[in-house]
């Protein structure tokens, strides 16, 4: 028997082909956005719009560096990464993040510029019909990727609807700013911007925060960890799951269980568990991969006996 190096995964089609999709669509989206909102902010001036013009422009290039991630996670394990690439599916959600970021600052600063500036009345016109128009389509993508992300278990795809989210609030808050420009005072324009720019900084700090919990090998939550520990009990001829330790392999869980058997069971018998254990545990959903170890135990060694949580031991 020749042995393994790399482990061994059959790509999904269906899932590409989704992923395809919602590329495409917030590619082409972003570029149309940002073409616009910037020749109309130019025109008109507004720091509000200036904003979100920024804003749309590095969408254009985290979509660009989003697409490149995607197509290397979704590349077979090869012997550079024998475990496959998933890793650089979260990856490409922090390009996400930096970019939202960047938009942030940028943001920050021109309304910082137009408020010391004293600010500006902002006609109505293109500016109300662009800000508008940007709330309807990045509300309709928000609604397209978010759907798409959910069928796909993608973090990066997840992080660019909570990018559309934040777009369309953004594009209203700019909207509110460009009339108060008019009817209340020139400086509600830039505050506008201001509130623009925390917006786009705070859901910056989400999209950071749960991306980094896949590449930094996060443990899965509560409900999964139980979901783990049942399925593997369910199993006949499990006596006890004494150890279960989850981590993040990219968006997915890898599981590692320590069961006791019976020790006096055929080797078959003991494998044929395991193997049972390992089928169980893997159905579940956002588990990737399971490493199932049997450890030999006397039978009836823990009948009344309430066993340690094998979530710390």
């Amino acid at each position: 028997m020749q042995m393994q190096f790399i482990r061994e995964a059959h790509p999904d089609p269906e899932r590409r082909r989704r992923l395809k999709l919602a590329l495409f669509i917030t590619i082409l989206g972003n570029l149309g956005l940002a073409v616009g909102k910037g020749i109309v902010a130019a025109i008109s001036g507004s720091a509000a719009l200036y904003a979100d013009a920024a804003n749309s422009i590095s969408d254009v290039f985290y979509s660009l560096l989003m697409s490149l991630g995607l197509w290397i996670s979704q590349q077979p394990p090869d012997q550079s990464h024998p475990q496959g690439h998933s890793r650089f599916e979260p990856l490409a959600g922090l390009m996400v993040a930096a970019a939202m970021t960047i938009a942030a600052y940028e943001a920050a600063r021109m309304a910082v510029v137009q408020f010391i500036a004293g600010g500006t009345a902002i006609s109505g016109g293109w500016p109300t019909v662009a800000l508008v128009t940007s709330a309807i389509i990045k509300a309709l993508m928000y609604v397209w990727i978010q759907r798409i992300a959910g069928q796909v278990a993608s973090p990066a795809l997840d992080a660019a609807a909570k990018d559309n989210l934040s777009d369309v609030l953004t594009s209203l808050a700019a909207f509110v700013g460009t009339l108060g420009s008019r009817s209340i005072h020139p400086l509600a324009d830039p505050i506008a911007g201001a509130l623009v720019a925390i917006w786009i900084a705070k859901s910056a700090f989400a999209v950071w925060t749960e991306n980094l919990k896949y590449l930094t090998g996060g443990g899965a939550p509560a409900e999964l960890h139980e979901e783990i520990i049942q399925a593997a009990k369910s199993v006949d001829g499990v006596l006890r799951v004494h150890q279960v330790i989850t981590e993040h392999a990219g968006p997915e869980i890898v599981a590692d269980l320590h069961i006791n058997i019976n020790g006096d069971l055929p080797l078959f018998d003991a494998h044929a568990i395991s193997d049972e254990v390992h089928k169980r545990v893997t159905a579940l959903t956002g588990i990737d991969r399971a490493y199932v170890h049997v450890e030999p135990c006397e039978a009836g060694a823990f009948d009344g006996a309430e066993p340690p949580d094998p979530r710390y031991n």
